[in-house]
């Protein structure tokens, strides 16, 4: 088996043993996270609700080319071990600015790029 299948395989394998996504508050917001459920590419969502009421989701997606930037081997659970504190306070800085747009941190082989997900011919969703 290719070890680009065994990688696929093992991330999928680690997004099931963590489905549940974890939830965590910030002011008077609540934030759930986890990963794309059923996604082979990287794509960890934030949830933010108030009162109950979902006002956003935010996204941080790295395209396939991209993911060795963040790990050699491409492993998910490393990405997210190593990176999740930087996007938390990113989504920290948008609830600050009062920022709800649906928006994505895209991360391609040659840097980053935030996008409105509403203005995406094709949208990104938690559910597509």
């Amino acid at each position: 088996m290719p070890k680009a299948m065994g990688q696929i395989r093992s991330n999928t394998q680690f997004y099931l043993e963590n489905k549940m996504p974890n939830t965590w508050s910030y002011k008077n917001y609540e934030v759930k996270e986890g990963l794309k459920p059923g996604s082979s590419q990287f794509r960890y969502f934030f949830t933010v609700s108030e009162k109950g009421e979902k006002k956003c989701h935010y996204c941080v997606w790295i395209v396939d080319d991209a993911l060795s930037r963040f790990n050699p081997s491409n492993d998910f659970k490393a990405i997210i071990s190593s990176q999740v504190e930087t996007w938390h306070k990113w989504v920290k800085e948008k609830i600050d600015a009062k920022d709800f747009s649906n928006r994505a941190l895209k991360f391609e082989k040659t840097g980053e790029r935030e996008i409105n997900l509403s203005e995406m011919s094709k949208h990104v969703t938690m559910d597509s």
